[in-house]
């Protein structure tokens, strides 16, 4: 074997093992949802961020808590109301005295955004305008206040929570700022096994203790692998086809043209083949499979496939959507 692919394999059979040893530091707080978790994970390795969905009280802000207790990175929790403003969020001047000489200067106060996990807590009860303060980090990983960038620090996630777009007080998210999360996850009911469980560690007074189980250069690292993950020309291509079998204007396929307003663009692509490679590399392997693409296929494009307004009628989604192209599409097709 190749001293250099060994090598490479090594390091991945370390850093995998400390992805395994948070999933259990998670799963002392967090009851089932081995499924978001997983997604939440990829999200890390592949350098994203994401967008939790689920109606009140099934722990998504107590998820990405305990996921950032357990890592060493500094962690800040912005709650997004009504009357939330964008200074809020990035920072603002302040007017502050220099008493050796009495001259007056404004000075840059940071705001919560400078930190390495920020939890946005029901992002969409606060207007876009407020949204809207996040793009620029999201995108360019630095903010801009009175024509001067700060750049933030690396590794950067944002995990935001909202509720149902039907619930009162809320408001839709941009197509814009919704297209900057990696994925889109949808939390669900647990079953009937892990909501006795859930209740009977949740109303005692017995309380975990976490321990921070992987540091921010671990997850840098992690990163940097994720890209050297190979994939095959054929992948490549069906993940091309998916994307492109999307667009109503373009594509051939009857189901789309029926049911989506507007489909997934380029940007779309690049989430899949990055969070296939993260999967993979989850899994302890240095190849991506047919397997990953089509298990980050939904999260990846449930926020960028747009259903028109009869299929909503119809209680046809975006999910939907992407169940047909998969079974429609077929590598070397």
């Amino acid at each position: 074997m190749d001293k250099n692919l060994a090598s490479i394999e090594q390091e991945v059979n370390v850093l995998t093992e400390k992805l395994t040893s948070l999933k259990k530091e998670i799963g002392k707080v967090i009851t089932g949802q081995e499924e978001t978790v997983e997604q939440l994970l990829i999200t890390f390795l592949a350098g994203g961020h994401a967008l939790l969905e689920g109606v009140p009280g099934l722990a998504k802000t107590l998820m990405i808590r305990t996921l950032a207790q357990a890592i060493d990175l500094k962690f800040k929790r912005i709650q997004f109301t009504p009357d939330l403003m964008p200074s809020d969020i990035i920072g603002t001047e302040i007017l502050e005295e220099d008493y050796s000489t009495g001259k007056k200067f404004f000075k840059f106060n940071k705001g919560p955004i400078f930190a390495n996990i920020i939890l946005a807590d029901e992002i969409n009860r606060t207007p876009p305008k407020t949204q809207a303060a996040l793009l620029e980090a999201m995108q360019e990983f630095e903010v801009t206040y009175s024509g001067k960038t700060y750049t933030l620090d690396k590794p950067f996630f944002i995990l935001a929570t909202q509720n149902p777009i039907e619930q009162s007080g809320t408001f839709m998210l941009p197509e814009a700022q919704q297209d900057r999360f990696l994925l889109y996850i949808k939390i669900g009911y647990p079953t009937e096994l892990e909501e006795t469980t859930i209740l009977k560690n949740t109303t005692g007074t017995k309380k975990e203790t976490l321990h921070k189980v992987i540091t921010g250069d671990d997850i840098l690292r992690l990163q940097n692998l994720v890209r050297e993950v190979p994939i095959s020309d054929d992948l490549i291509t069906f993940v091309s086809k998916l994307i492109r079998a999307t667009r109503p204007e373009t594509t051939t396929n009857a189901y789309v043209k029926e049911w989506v307003n507007w489909g997934a663009g380029p940007r779309a692509g690049q989430a899949m083949i990055l969070t296939a490679k993260a999967r993979a590399l989850m899994k302890g392997r240095l190849s991506v499979t047919l397997e990953d693409i089509q298990h980050v296929a939904i999260p990846v494009l449930r926020h960028r496939v747009i259903v028109n307004f009869r299929a909503e009628s119809e209680g046809i989604t975006s999910d939907d959507v992407t169940h047909q192209l998969l079974n429609a599409i077929r590598v070397n097709s």
